[in-house]
């Protein structure tokens, strides 16, 4: 297939968006001014004050004399490219690859795109009606190479859609600076009578690059096709995406269910066949209005489910503000996992934590309570127990130990342990009561001690005399002592759980 690309001029682009703001500027002369050695120059003008005589380079109080009335506006760096990513970020609509040319331009590649609005006439038209009823004054030219369709945008007279391979004769009748080509050079082939590019487009290309250097030759010879010209998108695309363009534009929540439910579908069946699943995912959806939003979500587990993955955007829908229509949706795979073909059953066997089952119920409630919420806990060769589990997200990884179960711990850990004013009979008994939280507690019932030295070879320290105490309201506590250090000093008690 061959390439196809679109150049779209911007040919008033600060001033139509002025005028955008302020309706009242437009039957009015406007224009831009820079400063430039304490003077302030005009470097952008709408069409008004155009007619009057107001050109690029002129003074501002030059401007005032040719153009009375005229609106002037001092300009702010970047503002054209701020302007111009905000327009790329419209066309992403008609395809994924948007390149913004500066000062005033924008460039798509459009290869395979062309087809969705019916062709490459009904493509082009839908795209300036749409642009234009948004404000700006715009020349599309679409062309084989990124080089002709620039130069029809900017210098054709007609004849804006090249056919495939006509860029040479596209190119003949027009001047030399449809090749993109520096002020000097365009100098010296005016100097010489070189008025149009047929009057060098024949010459060897040996002659070309002598008299005038090898930038003209790689310009024209890109506008040609003869030469790669590469086009540097604004986003760079995804490898798995899919785009549902809408007939109509729609509005209610279960047209935008159907809409995002098919997507996801063609999304999946796509990742099956190649074997992958989803980790992550963004929607994109575009309003008629021009505005576009998104909604982002993640899985634990690489996923091909359909019903799954829309369930997860599903909770979400309540964000999305669908205004007077939304007309197109695009769905990006942002990372993608190889995917296990084996399908478990929930009741058959125990699930394991990167079962299927387990990482789609992970994912409903991140989708609540937000991942920051979940944690998942492995074993660790530690003898104190805030020591002998550490965090981790990864749901495949496989434990360096199994869980001890040969002694009960609590449901809830505090780490760090948190201390007590506890009342013992003896130093070596389990405390009697103690003071927590400003709350005293009565112990009715208590087990242990369960000693638990620490590691001497990693650190100093003690050992830990270990109990589980029940107060008088029922609630069970771990509780624990330490060593007297030195002789005369009570022991240090501490609260380090809580049981179920």
């Amino acid at each position: 297939m061959p390439k196809r690309f679109v150049s779209i001029w911007f040919r008033y682009l600060l001033t139509d968006r002025e005028a955008i703001r302020q309706k009242s500027l437009r039957d009015l002369p406007v224009a831009f001014t820079e400063p430039d050695h304490g003077r302030l120059l005009v470097i952008a003008m709408n069409v008004n004050a155009e007619q009057c005589g107001v050109k690029p380079g002129i003074a501002a109080a030059d401007a005032r004399v040719i153009a009375p009335g005229i609106q002037l506006f001092e300009n702010k760096p970047g503002r054209n490219v701020k302007l111009l990513k905000g327009m790329a970020e419209w066309c992403l609509r008609y395809t994924p690859l948007v390149m913004v040319d500066l000062p005033d331009g924008l460039l798509l590649d459009v290869t395979g795109c062309t087809h969705l609005k019916g062709g490459e006439t009904e493509y082009l038209k839908d795209m300036v009606s749409r642009l234009r009823a948004l404000g700006y004054t715009i020349r599309p030219g679409m062309a084989d190479t990124i080089g002709c369709a620039w130069a029809v945008a900017r210098c054709a007279e007609n004849g804006l859609n090249v056919p495939p391979g006509g860029q040479r004769n596209a190119l003949m009748p027009l001047p030399p600076a449809s090749l993109r080509l520096g002020t000097d050079l365009l100098i010296k082939l005016n100097q010489l009578g070189f008025y149009q590019v047929s009057s060098f487009i024949h010459l060897p290309k040996s002659v070309l690059k002598r008299r005038f250097g090898g930038n003209m030759i790689l310009r024209l010879y890109q506008a040609l096709g003869q030469e790669a010209e590469f086009l540097l998108p604004l986003k760079e695309p995804v490898p798995y995406s899919e785009r549902i363009s809408l007939l109509e534009p729609v509005t209610i929540r279960p047209a935008i269910e159907r809409a995002v439910h098919t997507l996801i579908d063609q999304l999946c069946k796509r990742l099956y066949g190649e074997g992958l699943g989803l980790r992550s995912a963004v929607l994109t959806y575009c309003r008629i209005d021009g505005k576009s939003y998104q909604l982002a979500i993640g899985t634990n587990h690489p996923s091909q489910r359909t019903d799954h993955i829309f369930k997860l955007f599903e909770l979400q829908l309540d964000q999305v503000a669908p205004g007077l229509g939304i007309e197109l949706f695009i769905l990006d795979a942002l990372k993608t996992e190889p995917a296990s073909d084996k399908q478990s059953m929930l009741w058959n066997g125990k699930p394991t934590a990167d079962s299927e089952q387990v990482a789609e119920l992970l994912d409903n409630i991140a989708a609540r309570v937000g991942n920051v919420n979940i944690h998942r806990y492995l074993p660790k060769e530690h003898h104190w127990p805030e020591r002998a589990a550490a965090n981790t997200a990864d749901l495949t990884e496989i434990p360096a130990s199994e869980w001890r179960d040969d002694h009960i711990r609590p449901t809830q850990l505090l780490d760090p342990p948190e201390p007590i004013e506890a009342m013992a009979l003896t130093p070596d008994y389990a405390p009697r009561q103690f003071v927590y939280r400003n709350q005293r507690h009565i112990i009715v019932s208590a087990d242990g001690p369960e000693r638990i030295s620490h590691e001497w070879w990693t650190e100093d320290g003690g050992y830990r005399d270990y109990y589980m105490a029940e107060d008088e309201e029922g609630m069970r506590y771990w509780l624990f002592g330490t060593p007297n250090e030195l002789p005369g000093q009570t022991r240090r008690w501490f609260i380090h759980g809580y049981f179920a």
